[in-house]
């Protein structure tokens, strides 16, 4: 594949891109049901979760400046296990992690490009826009690279502007009476626990700028930055965008309201005209976490593949010289994210996963999957490898307590064990695929 099609900033837009864009949008509603409409209890979990992003990229990006090998967490599994438990964190990001957040931000693409243009579309709409969102950035990725690294500066920028209005909007002319510290010191249920699902859900995405770190200029250096600098930008935007819009439109009337709580602000604040715009700006934002994960997804198989951990390995590592992209690669991902969208539709469409959706169990196995990365970290601290106290020692035992604490989080859903069973199937299907197959295992190019 060409290298080098990517700046530090690319890489910092791609880590923002995906992980503010549509989450904080339709997921606090979710926070404030959890939390019983406590916007002060809302903050404090916001911090809470956001050990798992903060201190877990700064301790990956230790790992991210020894390996720039393509794969991203592939690469990490490899460097700090082996290839069995490579190919396991390959196969889970591949089948399970990417699409099932593709699937459910492009659905919501569909709601909100339904709310600006007016149209009281039904899920069977939403899902038919998501759709056709999916088709158009694949296509996008699989034609340009650099296209598609472009849109990401670009939707990364346009996305801030909606939120940091809003929070505006609450500090001037929101009522600051809505917060009360005093949720914090009375109360008395573990209710609130919910609330980090959704959180880690709006969190999440970081890693998947590791998926793209051998086409980053000078990645060992400009990779661990964008994992420190992103984290901390996106804590401070969602805590200001949170309080801001809960104090401006009301708790209880967000609750009622679930996503469509968005465009009632916007119709507060800029009226019908001016609510269009911000929707606009929304809309953008959210296709940017479409497109930054979808950047990262085509490129998955074919870092499996190059190492011979993918079924028909010859076949999906090839890369056209003339676009510089795996074409088979990005079909096999585009044909997962396409089921994947059509199971999300059947659990909406039933209710199967009420206040939830099918990335959330994902999510959370996920963080405990980055566990073993921050075992090898630690480690690595303890040999000297790592220097210092905190990169060594303190960042991965935070990281590591930010991921169970998700995980603590993710057991309150009453569906957990069958999602969580499902993940560990794909996880121990890997495992035995590269078991099997490792005696034809193919070098890396």
């Amino acid at each position: 594949m060409k290298k080098n099609e990517y700046g530090l900033f690319t890489a910092i837009g791609m880590i923002v891109g995906i992980v503010i864009g549509s989450g904080i949008f339709f997921k606090s509603d979710n926070i404030l049901v959890a939390t019983n409409g406590s916007i002060s209890l809302g903050v404090l979990v916001f911090c809470i979760a956001a050990m798992g992003i903060i201190f877990g990229s700064l301790t990956i990006s230790e790992l991210a400046s020894r390996e720039s090998t393509a794969g991203g967490i592939i690469t990490y599994a490899e460097f700090s296990y082996n290839k069995s438990i490579a190919c396991a964190f390959g196969w889970f990001h591949t089948f399970l992690y990417y699409p099932t957040l593709i699937a459910v931000v492009a659905w919501v693409s569909g709601i909100y490009i339904c709310m600006l243009f007016g149209v009281s579309g039904g899920l069977e709409l939403q899902i038919f826009i998501g759709f056709a969102v999916i088709v158009l950035f694949y296509i996008l990725n699989i034609l340009s690279a650099k296209l598609g690294g472009y849109f990401q500066n670009a939707s990364t920028v346009i996305k801030v502007i909606p939120l940091i209005l809003i929070a505006l909007a609450g500090v001037f002319f929101g009522n600051p009476s809505e917060i009360s510290i005093n949720d914090i010191m009375q109360m008395k249920s573990a209710t609130w626990i919910a609330a980090i699902a959704p959180i880690a859900f709006s969190f999440d995405g970081w890693i998947i700028a590791t998926s793209i770190g051998h086409e980053i200029k000078d990645s060992k250096r400009n990779l661990p930055k964008a994992l420190v600098v992103a984290p901390l930008f996106i804590l401070i935007i969602y805590v200001l965008y949170f309080v801001g819009i809960s104090m401006y439109v009301g708790p209880e009337t967000i609750m009622s309201l679930g996503d469509a709580h968005v465009d009632l602000a916007a119709n507060k604040l800029f009226g019908a005209w001016g609510a269009k715009i911000i929707l606009t700006f929304v809309v953008i934002s959210i296709l940017g976490t479409v497109n930054g994960l979808i950047m990262g997804h085509t490129r998955l198989p074919y870092s499996l593949a190059i190492r011979g951990m993918f079924p028909k390995s010859n076949k999906v590592k090839i890369v056209n010289e003339k676009l510089g992209m795996p074409i088979f690669s990005s079909l096999v991902a585009f044909i997962i994210s396409i089921t994947c969208l059509f199971i999300h539709y059947l659990t909406q469409r039933y209710n199967l996963l009420p206040n939830s959706d099918i990335s959330e169990i994902s999510i959370t196995v996920n963080y405990v999957l980055y566990i073993l990365l921050y075992f090898k970290v630690f480690k690595m601290g303890l040999s000297g490898e790592v220097k210092g106290l905190w990169k060594g020692k303190i960042n991965p035992i935070l990281a590591t307590i930010g991921s169970l604490i998700i995980l603590f989080g993710g057991l309150g859903n009453s569906l957990f064990l069958v999602y969580a069973l499902i993940c560990g199937a794909i996880l121990v299907s890997a495992i035995l695929f590269w078991k099997f197959n490792e005696s034809d295992a193919i070098i890396i190019e």
